[in-house]
């Protein structure tokens, strides 16, 4: 690939840590984009050297609410492009900035100012991903602005490409007579046409570095930490399937919005749940909230007037790598104190797979994973600056931003309602092998001849089954 969109505006980058570095080769790579173009903001001396190779202004001065105004609007023009990667800069205060100079937007989060996930003084319900994607959600009021992306990453992002991709591949190989869907209706009654209950977010991350293994009060991860123990340290979340008969002892629902997730009374880095991917085969990962995880929810629900006719059940299913596994449990034995001391493994990781896809359940085959597999080695050939976890990010953040340039007046838009199949052409050739994977894993293997439980052996997708604590 080369220049993938005419494009004479200028780029600001907020945040540099685990994805900037990892973008900014991308984007000088596919748009027609000079490097004095390109401005950088960011909250830390991180990627300055990185910055400094590509002759790219870099501005070390934290963005707050009474400052990032005064900082951004001299930088920002109309036609320009402001891409947040960072965290504790509000989205939604972004996003209203740029449409006031009339800039394209993008992030791969929806983040508020900082302390936001922590703060004492709001209720569960209201530090929830759920929460802050209905505040986006109403900016979608402002209709025909520039086109302003949210949660347009790996996942959120990438999986609800990968999971309409896995929808068609389900009805090609079980015999259901399908064209593609073309609007939210058609794709929601083909997941129901095709018996979908439930859709993980399964990721196993397994790069490793051994020659620097983490050390006592080191939190290690293949991105970004603040993101990690934020979203750790959030009620964990799910988009709650219609096809539920147990609702969780600890789940609580939200009294504004959608109605179409929940969320529990403990934090998602505490919560797991059973899992399987092609390589790893079953595992136990982290039942993160994530926003794709109440948006594709949201996208594939059904109603008889008011009443809820279909939805699957929606989660993410993590398991990070072991450096980070073994960094979250330090983490809650501190009592989710963070570490002193952070690091994030590029250069030292020595091997390694980022296993991140889609598992769609109950259908005629069962269970289906779609995603990605990519290795260390194949994204240090693919792309510099970047791992096999941030490389799946920052292909999907070049893909959002073309599709965005080529769709300049659409206002608010979340993945769900993007052209898949033009997004994934774009990410693809930086995914590594992508494949689908066929398995008759359920969440019931074993537990019987091990562990005698309570469990719903009537329908292995209920979601206490995939529940471990």
């Amino acid at each position: 690939m080369s220049n993938l969109v005419s494009f004479d505006g200028r780029v600001v980058i907020i945040g540099f840590g685990s994805l900037g570095p990892g973008v900014l080769p991308l984007l000088l790579r596919h748009f027609n984009l000079d490097a004095s173009r390109v401005t950088i903001i960011t909250a830390e001396e991180r990627g300055h050297d990185i910055a400094d190779k590509y002759g790219v202004t870099f501005i070390n001065d934290p963005l707050t609410p009474d400052n990032y105004r005064d900082r951004l609007i001299p930088l920002l023009k109309q036609g320009d492009f402001l891409l947040n990667v960072s965290v504790d800069v509000s989205s939604v205060a972004l996003i209203e900035l740029a449409w006031e100079v009339g800039a394209f937007y993008l992030d791969t989060c929806i983040e508020p100012w900082a302390g936001g996930y922590t703060d004492p003084s709001l209720t569960p319900s209201e530090r929830t991903n759920y929460a802050l994607r209905e505040t986006a959600l109403k900016l979608k009021a402002a209709g025909k602005q520039p086109t302003a992306i949210i949660t347009n990453g790996a996942n959120p992002g990438l999986v609800s490409f990968f999971t309409k991709q896995a929808l068609l591949d389900i009805a090609r190989d079980t015999g259901v007579e399908t064209v593609v869907p073309q609007t939210r209706t058609q794709w929601a009654e083909l997941a129901e046409k095709l018996g979908i209950k439930t859709i993980h977010v399964a990721e196993r991350d397994t790069q490793v570095s051994a020659s620097q293994p983490k050390q006592v009060g080191e939190f290690v991860n293949t991105w970004s930490i603040d993101g990690f123990v934020g979203e750790g340290c959030q009620p964990a979340e799910l988009g709650w399937g219609s096809h539920e008969r147990h609702f969780p002892h600890d789940g609580r629902r939200h009294d504004f919005g959608s109605d179409c997730a929940i969320y529990l009374m403990r934090p998602g880095a505490s919560t797991m749940v059973r899992t399987w991917t092609p390589n790893e085969g079953p595992f136990q990962g982290f039942l993160v909230t994530h926003n794709e995880s109440i948006s594709i929810a949201d996208y594939f629900t059904l109603k008889d007037g008011d009443a809820l006719r279909y939805r699957p059940t929606v989660h993410y299913a993590y398991h990070p790598c072991d450096a980070a596994v073994l960094s979250v449990h330090e983490l809650a034995g501190k009592t989710w104190q963070q570490q002193p001391k952070q690091r994030l493994m590029m250069k030292e990781i020595t091997d390694g797979v980022d296993e991140l896809g889609v598992l769609l359940m109950g259908h005629a085959k069962g269970a289906y994973w779609y995603g990605s597999q990519l290795s260390i080695h194949q994204a240090r050939e693919l792309c510099p600056h970047n791992n096999a976890t941030s490389l799946q990010v920052t292909a999907t953040i070049l893909a959002g931003m073309v599709w965005a340039l080529e769709n300049p007046r659409l206002g608010l838009v979340e993945p769900d309602e993007m052209d898949f199949q033009r997004c994934l052409e774009i990410a693809r050739p930086y995914l590594g092998p992508v494949v689908g994977v066929y398995t008759d894993w359920t969440p019931l293997e074993r537990r019987e001849e091990l562990f005698p439980e309570d469990l719903d052996r009537d329908d292995p997708w209920q979601f206490k089954n995939f529940r471990v604590v």
